[in-house]
């Protein structure tokens, strides 16, 4: 009977968390589409919000929400060595949720290991292909390693999945001056 119950309860917590993951990926996908399709700056911003939103936001767990939270108030007081094993014991408790492989892909940058950084973003891009904060962070390690095509690429891509947003092409126009500068 306990056996019973116990598998009851185990297949309830997943199809529960398979129903919240299918929901997250149907309204990403919804404003992916969104994101594409706008030509309005504001309206562009508005949509990035919301993703962002749901990227920080866990799908089934608010304690992780909570850690991810914490991780990155420590990271806003420059408590990178707090906020690096905060995102690390969040990453431990879910490795499967891409904002905190770029948290933590984000506070090794700052440390200035750039290799383990870019180790971080491309969990991140595994788990999630559009993630443009990954896209440009990336651009911002291989800039910092002196990868400047690599850099580049990374911008077009991030370009690519967020057609409205400024950063990469202001990064694209300076990396193409640094390449054309260097051949010189």
């Amino acid at each position: 009977m306990m056996r019973k119950l116990i598998y009851s309860v185990l297949i309830l917590f997943l199809s529960n968390f398979s129903l919240a993951s299918d929901n997250e990926k149907k309204q990403i996908d919804k404003l992916f589409n969104q994101l594409k399709k706008t030509t309005n700056y504001e309206e562009s911003k508005k949509i990035e919000s919301q993703i962002w939103d749901l990227w920080t936001t866990h799908p089934t767990d608010e304690s992780l929400t909570n850690l991810l939270s914490d991780g990155s108030f420590y990271m806003s007081q420059n408590n990178l060595e707090s906020a690096y094993e905060t995102f690390t014991k969040t990453i431990n408790l879910d490795p499967n949720w891409a904002e905190a492989w770029n948290k933590r892909a984000t506070v090794l940058y700052l440390m200035g290991r750039y290799e383990l950084s870019q180790s971080d973003i491309n969990k991140v891009l595994e788990i999630e292909n559009r993630h443009f904060g990954a896209l440009s962070g990336q651009g911002l390690v291989q800039t910092a390693l002196k990868n400047y095509q690599k850099a580049m690429d990374s911008y077009i891509e991030a370009h690519k999945v967020h057609p409205n947003m400024k950063s990469p092409l202001i990064m694209i126009e300076k990396l193409q001056l640094k390449i054309k500068k260097e051949t010189i």
